[in-house]
């Protein structure tokens, strides 16, 4: 499971994004940018940076570490914005927290140089996970010592929003034409070859047992987190195999 911390300092709001996460301190001296359950995408958000974290390291990629950390709402008593108090009343209990890289920044496809092959990872992992925020807009990458890192993958695994039509919604293809790294020549069908037969029941299966019970609890549809577990596996296998035939706007 993820390690658990618990919040000791709310530090400074983090405006860049669009669910306002916090920068704070915890106890066991880390800093963490916090994403809060009580923010307006919910907890699902949460469970999809989960997944996709940690199926990410798992396979090699770059992502900061992840845990939870229990908020004592008290913190927000002082905070004078409201906006920022009302998410820290709001989000009691186990939020999500990720290390705060220091002095990474934001990546530009215009400044920075990444190899066909590393392109090609990470367009191949997005595919997968259908992550639809990572334009060249908005790349949602950090350069931290002179490599990319991947952050906020809250808007992907779209299928999570309406279980019945999970199955039709995960056969999609994928449209690259706007990813921040489709000018780089992604190396996909190499990344595929590398990658796809790492996606097994197995790897699946401790990747989702990482997600805290209370964030699946009381999902209509499913009796057990446990088969909520499952729910979020089944797309992942199924898409692993063959998403890279079906990866649309890069040549």
């Amino acid at each position: 499971m993820l390690r658990k911390v618990a919040a000791t300092r709310y530090i400074a709001a983090l405006r860049e994004g669009g669910s306002l996460p916090g920068l704070i301190e915890a106890d066991d001296r880390g800093t963490y940018v916090l994403k809060f359950t009580g923010a307006g995408q919910g907890r699902k958000t949460l469970v999809a940076e989960v997944v996709c974290g940690e199926l990410a390291r798992r396979l090699g990629l770059r992502v900061p570490r992840l845990v939870t950390v229990d908020l004592d709402p008290v913190l927000g008593l002082g905070e004078p914005d409201e906006q920022v108090q009302d998410l820290l009343k709001s989000s009691g209990g186990t939020n999500l927290g990720m290390d705060f890289l220091t002095r990474a920044i934001g990546f530009d496809p215009l400044a920075f140089e990444v190899s066909p092959e590393e392109a090609g990872r990470i367009v191949w992992f997005d595919a997968l996970i259908n992550n639809v925020d990572r334009s060249w807009r908005n790349p949602n990458l950090l350069m931290w010592h002179g490599e990319p890192w991947l952050i906020d993958h809250g808007a992907t695994m779209i299928w999570h929003h309406h279980w019945p039509g999970a199955r039709t919604s995960a056969a999609k293809p994928y449209d690259a034409s706007d990813h921040a790294l489709a000018r780089f020549g992604p190396d996909v069908a190499t990344a595929a070859a590398a990658l796809a037969p790492l996606i097994t029941e197995e790897l699946l299966a401790e990747v989702t047992a990482e997600i805290p019970d209370v964030w699946l609890a009381d999902e209509p549809g499913f009796d057990t987190p446990d088969a909520l577990r499952r729910a979020y596996a089944e797309p992942l296998l199924a898409r692993a195999a063959g998403i890279h035939e079906r990866i649309e706007g890069i040549k």
